[in-house]
């Protein structure tokens, strides 16, 4: 159970690195100094902090995977990271950007718990 708690918290952290690197560019392209960038020197940054993802996200595969050891199906861990993906982005643009969640994006939630539950049920 330890193991399932520690892949869930490796992939929520990797999500959120994740996240920053493909996304955080763009709340940074609001400052001009950053906007004096060109794209090679974004992708790098960017690569930069994807670096730390997968530095996360690599051991929580290993960790969870119930082919080494661990307590997820390969399916059970992609829907997973699917799901914390979603969690992480919703909450990075509500921060980052001030969006609102609307019915359609809780809507969109509410299927991805349905997956997770066929996922998790039937295994």
């Amino acid at each position: 159970m330890i193991q399932g708690f520690q892949t869930i918290g490796l992939l929520l952290a990797s999500n959120i690195f994740m996240t920053l690197a493909w996304y955080a560019h763009l709340k940074l392209a609001e400052y001009p100094w950053f906007q004096k960038w060109p794209i090679f020197a974004v992708i790098v940054f960017s690569w930069g902090i994807a670096f730390f993802e997968y530095c996360l996200q690599v051991p929580a595969n290993r960790l969870g995977f119930v082919g080494t050891g661990g307590p997820f199906s390969l399916m059970q861990l992609k829907v997973l990271q699917e799901v914390l993906t979603l969690v992480v982005f919703i909450a990075f643009s509500m921060i980052a950007f001030h969006m609102h969640l609307r019915w359609n994006h809780v809507a969109a939630a509410a299927f991805l718990i349905l997956a997770v539950y066929f996922v998790f049920g039937f295994e």
